[in-house]
């Protein structure tokens, strides 16, 4: 058994964020581990840019409304004690309802390289994050 030192928050770049976006890395697991753990916070409005995983991402909602867009068109909206699944290679967006910060766990599976975790595409439009939501 080990105990895993904790590094510091860390500010969300901004090529891969719109709006102002913490993280804290919970784990990052050691081959032959591939486990991937983020405390993800996320201020009013603020959001993912379009991106994929490519062996998909779970995401728990633990405060605040989260905002989940795919390419369809489709936008949902998940509250705290909700947990969603994006498969292998879907690309979607995640983020803060407005007018209140969000917070989710971010769980996903890569090699340990960095190198086939996550595909990082353009940022969504006001468009795209405003649009109706479908629940």
């Amino acid at each position: 058994m080990e105990f895993v030192q904790q590094q510091g928050t860390v500010k969300a770049p901004a090529a891969w964020f719109t709006g102002d976006v913490w993280f804290d890395v919970i784990y990052a697991g050691q081959e032959p581990s591939r486990m991937r753990v983020n405390m993800v916070r996320f201020s009013p409005g603020a959001r993912t840019h379009w991106h994929s995983h490519a062996l998909g991402q779970t995401l728990h909602i633990v405060s605040g409304t989260a905002l989940i867009g795919t390419r369809d068109g489709t936008l949902f909206e998940a509250q705290p004690g909700q947990t969603v699944t994006c498969p292998p290679n879907e690309e979607h967006w995640h983020g803060a309802a407005p007018g209140r910060f969000m917070e989710h766990i971010a769980m996903w599976e890569g090699k340990g390289d960095g190198t086939d975790e996550t595909t990082w595409n353009e940022p969504v439009t006001d468009a795209q994050y405003h649009r109706p939501r479908s629940n």
